[in-house]
């Protein structure tokens, strides 16, 4: 019989892309412009069939909330050439944008740099190529050295690919509340523009509910209530008003690469102190401006007799009933007790995301080899690669689900490029070359 023969080994092997292992793509290839014959072999699988990074919620006037400077390259390598600089400058509005004086481009624009540097980077992923499982190579000594990640087309075709090291960066989902469910008429805003541009173009919603207190609730509650001038906007939230984010020069010091050096070194009860410190740097926080704007919307609503932006504040939903021809929320008022239905032709869920999974749930029994803390959270070095038994030698890094271990800045845009970075320089430490 004819052996099959043994797949290509790849340095790394990466599964998801989005911006995080698109940056880690560019590290790999601006690596390898100076590594010569050193240079680092890297592949990844993306479940999408194209690029893209929450395209529900490219609203039009909808802008980051992190400064163009913090891109895929610029704090890792300022004078590469995958800069949102160097984009703009592709795109012929580099004077334009500086006569703006913004640091906060439009969303739709940096998702179109972020698609023109994972363009660039076509050679290095499969799309449409959904991994789902993690197999063991082991060496002759029997430890595992090596990975085989598989992985599945739309077709159902099986691929095998091989890798010294795995990057896992499988991105966040939608987090709904308990109990709730999404339909025709209940979505979450991840969503929002695809669901409001498959509407029959005739239908005018007469009202939404959306339930949520940060960014993208607000955001959600402006938007419909712009886009469609005779509806109603019921907005839910547990707090009294929406909060304002800290966007203070002194607050954003803990996005810095330093700060996570210090954060992963501190003791367990001072990681909880920082993370409940600095939490409105980030959840559940709204843009000063964009609370001034819905206020002076509901303001004049009530001015004018006519409400249309409602808020329902120290509130929560308590039960949802769906009817062919709309929603009825429960909306009960945490402070009083008191329950008001809510009628609604959709309802909208702006409840933010979650892991997308546990790192061990895709490594199947190899998850048994990796370390975990007194709570079960899995163990990561400060290279964000998994702590793992004598038995692994093989590199397991993520890229998300490290917040217990390196703080907030780990599932954010903010220290991609210097991550990405430090994850190059640890595969490439570990991995021996021809002198």
């Amino acid at each position: 019989m004819t052996a099959t023969p043994e797949p290509p080994v790849h340095d790394l092997v990466g599964v998801g892309f989005g911006p995080s292992n698109v940056a880690l793509a560019i590290a790999l290839r601006e690596h390898a412009d100076g590594a010569g014959a050193g240079a680092l072999s890297g592949v990844f699988h993306e479940r999408q069939e194209e690029f893209g990074w929450h395209r529900g919620m490219l609203l039009d006037d909808a802008t980051m909330q992190v400064s163009f400077l913090k891109d895929l390259v610029t704090t890792r390598n300022p004078a590469s050439d995958f800069s949102f600089l160097s984009f703009l400058h592709g795109a012929g509005r580099l004077h334009d944008f500086i006569n703006h004086k913004t640091l906060f481009p439009l969303r739709a624009e940096f998702h179109d740099y972020l698609a023109w540097c994972a363009g660039r980077m076509a050679d290095r992923v499969h799309y449409g190529s959904e991994a789902f499982a993690v197999e063991p190579v082991r060496d002759p000594s029997g430890r595992v050295a090596q990975l085989d990640v598989l992985s599945r087309d739309p077709s159902g075709a099986v691929t095998r690919t091989r890798g010294r090291n795995l990057v896992l960066a499988p991105g966040l989902r939608p987090r709904l509340p308990e109990g709730a469910r999404a339909s025709e008429r209940v979505w979450h805003n991840e969503h929002l523009l695809h669901r409001l541009d498959a509407l029959d173009p005739d239908a005018r919603p007469r009202s939404f509910v959306v339930v949520g207190a940060g960014q993208s609730a607000a955001e959600t509650a402006e938007h419909l209530y712009h886009r469609f001038p005779g509806a109603r906007v019921a907005a839910v939230f547990s707090r009294y008003g929406y909060s304002p984010s800290d966007d203070t020069p002194f607050a954003n010091r803990i996005f810095d690469p330093e700060a996570v050096d210090a954060f992963y070194d501190a003791p367990e009860e001072v990681k909880d102190e920082l993370m409940g410190y600095h939490r409105n740097t980030n959840y559940s926080v709204v843009d000063p401006d964009l609370i001034n704007e819905l206020y002076r919307r509901a303001y004049a609503d009530r001015v004018r007799g006519a409400e249309r932006l409602v808020l329902h504040g120290t509130s929560r939903v308590t039960a949802v009933e769906e009817r062919a021809d709309g929603v009825t929320a429960t909306v009960e008022d945490r402070a009083t007790g008191k329950q008001t239905p809510v009628d609604a032709d959709y309802l909208v869920y702006a409840t933010g995301y979650r892991p997308a999974a546990d790192p061990r749930d895709l490594l199947g029994p190899l998850g048994v080899h990796v370390v975990a803390d007194e709570k079960g959270r899995p163990v990561v070095d400060r290279d964000y690669r998994l702590a793992t038994t004598d038995d692994l030698t093989c590199g397991i890094y993520l890229q998300g689900g490290t917040e217990h271990t390196h703080g907030i800045s780990s599932s954010l845009l903010s220290n991609v490029a210097v991550r990405v970075g430090e994850i190059t320089a640890s595969i490439a430490a570990r991995t021996p070359r021809p002198r």
